[in-house]
């Protein structure tokens, strides 16, 4: 079997999504001092490849904690789009408990302006749609379902119908044509949500 990581790593300087906190990794820790070495790090529970929970969009909505394992690994189904064409999205296999992963081309941009400015988000058509085929998880490779509306409205429709959302996904394009399983795995937090280690297992 073969696995594709499709995390970025965290670093001080990593890109961040206009408006959110900085990075902060400081040395809690010397190995020469101390005998030890460790770090004291500070992020954005939204920075970096990370899992939307439904708290952060719906009033009341359920913690990433919440959730059992089995929402955060599925079937995968790949799409490649790159303004998430409806006629596209309805030809694949999606079935329920899929996690479908979108490429749209955005994680080439990684580390560049144009990443933030000018990314392609789905429509309501497209949410709803995927609502109806009761899909786990929608991952994606570039920084929101949103953009520009401040009402969140993808977000929502997808959230409070718990379906987790993954952003900031790269190496997707190495899943073109393969059968695959996801395990996207966010840190345990009590929160509205968590940088992940997305990995596809290909089968």
């Amino acid at each position: 079997m073969k696995f594709i990581d499709l995390s970025h790593p965290i670093t001080e300087r990593m890109p961040i999504f206009p408006g959110d906190p900085a990075n902060k990794i400081e040395n809690a820790g010397d190995l020469e001092k101390d005998g030890f070495e460790q770090h004291y790090v500070s992020f954005c529970t939204h920075v970096s490849t990370h899992v939307d929970a439904p708290r952060h969009m719906i009033s009341g909505g359920k913690n990433l904690d919440e959730f059992l394992l089995d929402r955060l690994i599925g079937r995968g189904v790949y799409i490649n789009t790159k303004d998430f064409d409806f006629t596209e999205i309805e030809r694949a296999d999606i079935r329920e408990g899929d996690i479908v992963v979108f490429n749209t081309g955005m994680a080439n941009l990684w580390g560049k302006q144009e990443y933030y400015d000018n990314y392609p988000v789905m429509d309501e058509e497209v949410a709803n749609y995927l609502v109806a085929k009761r899909v786990k998880m929608v991952g994606l490779d570039n920084c929101s379902v949103d953009k520009g509306d401040t009402t969140f409205p993808i977000h929502k429709i997808l959230l409070k119908n718990s379906i987790l959302i993954i952003e900031n996904l790269t190496n997707v394009e190495q899943l073109e044509g393969k059968e695959f399983k996801i395990y996207a795995l966010p840190l345990k937090l009590q929160l509205d949500g968590a940088p992940a280690r997305v990995v596809a297992e290909v089968v």
